[in-house]
């Protein structure tokens, strides 16, 4: 564990963000007294697409019909200004 001041963690920022990350824990303290800790940002859990999910966007897909326009023509159109 690591308790770093608020001008250290300035200073050093890359050094403890490696740290961190590599597991560390890496307090900052302000007058002595730990005011954050960092720590790496977990990775949402994301839910597999099951059956009904890939049905649902094929539905949708399929409602919304093929786009008449390509997609320069659409840049362009969406560009104007009047």
């Amino acid at each position: 564990m690591g308790n770093h001041s608020v001008v250290e963690a300035k200073n050093r920022l890359s050094a403890l963000i490696e740290r961190a990350l590599k597991g560390e824990r890496v307090v900052i303290t302000r007058h002595g007294h730990p005011v954050l800790e960092m720590k790496p940002v977990a990775d949402p859990p994301q839910a597999p697409l099951d059956s009904n999910a890939l049905d649902w966007i094929a539905e949708r897909r399929a409602a919304r019909g093929p786009l008449n326009i390509d997609a320069v023509d659409l840049v362009r159109k969406l560009r104007v200004v009047d």
